[in-house]
């Protein structure tokens, strides 16, 4: 890799940042130390403003990816005596259900095709057939398609049975307008490098604060144990239990300060909202087909099937569209040959017109050497 280039990540995450993100972690400092420590209360009190304007939530970080917190969730908030139940349509769901079996946290699964958005009606069968599933689990939006899955209309059946509702916000969280208030929600589950554009290092719970007072001792694991991190927190104005990512968290402040600066989560949810349409648009008309219908489609990242052409080859179209400082991603559907482009991160609609051309080119390249 020439280090020179400046790649454009079209991915779900890590995605490209701005300079000013990645010259926050010039800095270095102690875990201990007082000022650090406040701007981890900092961070926490500005992520539980982004999600809610009530005092009932509170925040707590967690070293690793996102998917380490979405662990340390279903690991500690269902208690030995309680049933998750896992609404999956794609392989971010299928993690949750790999983690209940490795957890043995009993469990069900509402299964869905990939490019199908689950059904309000089963999930209240189900509910209704199985009184001891005391959470629900949901990823918001699904990146193995792209697909926004119908959460406004799930949660509120999760609610008629008094269950908990884990959201698995990891894709979605600082670039699609929400409320967990308002929408029901009791954990929300996010990371650092998605849409509030910081760079990989740790993940980050939104959780009701009344029901994660609840759960002390229930944590399968020493590491991810949620409310032990939490109350360490708390009880030491922003103290991490173990070594905490401190640059990582520095870009993150950075990354919040100039999301603000942007006009807040509406306004990056419109930019991503431009660039996917943006992106749609320009694909379509040099030839490709989405994967999913426009109602579906998230903001976030898209899956364009495979042109069933002699000349295509995705390895050699990510090469030479990488060559033009393009990293868009491969598929990861089980039925359908994909591969999907991200309009998170630091891009606008200029980008995208430049990919289109960048594509054209590689693509012009490829029916050369057919």
């Amino acid at each position: 890799m020439q280090d020179d280039i400046s790649y454009l990540l079209l991915t779900p995450g890590p995605l490209t940042t701005t300079k000013t993100v990645k010259q926050a972690m010039l800095v270095d400092l102690s875990t201990w130390d007082r000022d650090y420590n406040d701007i981890v209360q900092e961070v926490r009190h500005a992520l539980v403003n982004f999600a809610t304007q009530t005092d009932e939530y509170t925040c707590v970080l967690m070293q690793g990816s996102g998917s380490f917190s979405v662990e340390a969730t279903i690991g500690t908030v269902i208690s030995p005596t309680g049933k998750l139940l896992i609404v999956t349509n794609g392989a971010y769901g299928e993690r949750i259900c790999a983690m209940a079996e490795r957890l043995r946290i009993p469990s069900a699964v509402l299964r869905c095709q990939e490019t199908e958005v689950p059904d309000a009606d089963r999930l209240r069968r189900m509910l209704k057939e199985d009184p001891a599933i005391s959470h629900v689990a949901i990823v918001h939006c699904e990146t193995t398609t792209g697909i926004l899955n119908p959460i406004a209309g799930l949660i509120p059946v999760a609610k008629e049975f008094d269950c908990e509702v884990i959201l698995d916000a990891m894709s979605s969280f600082g670039g699609v307008p929400l409320s967990v208030d308002k929408l029901g929600v009791d954990y929300l589950v996010s990371s650092a490098n998605k849409c509030i554009q910081g760079v990989p290092g740790f993940g980050f719970v939104i959780a009701r604060r009344d029901r994660l007072e609840k759960t002390k001792g229930y944590a399968r694991s020493l590491s991810l144990d949620l409310f032990d991190q939490w109350s360490t927190m708390e009880a030491h104005r922003g103290k991490w239990r173990y070594t905490s990512p401190t640059h990582v968290l520095l870009a993150f402040r950075q990354a919040i300060e100039e999301l603000n600066e942007e006009g807040g989560v509406l306004s990056r949810y419109q930019r991503y909202h431009d660039c996917q349409r943006r992106l749609v648009a320009e694909m379509r008309e040099i030839g490709f087909q989405t994967l999913l219908d426009d109602p579906w489609h998230s903001p976030i990242i898209t899956s364009f099937i495979y042109p069933h052409e002699s000349w295509f080859d995705f390895d050699r179209l990510y090469e030479l569209l990488k060559q033009r400082r393009f990293v868009v991603y491969p598929g990861k559907v089980t039925e359908h040959d994909t591969f999907r482009i991200g309009t998170i991160g630091d891009l606008n609609t200029d980008d995208i017109q430049a990919l289109a051309v960048a594509m054209r080119e590689s693509i012009a390249e490829l029916k050369r050497i057919a």
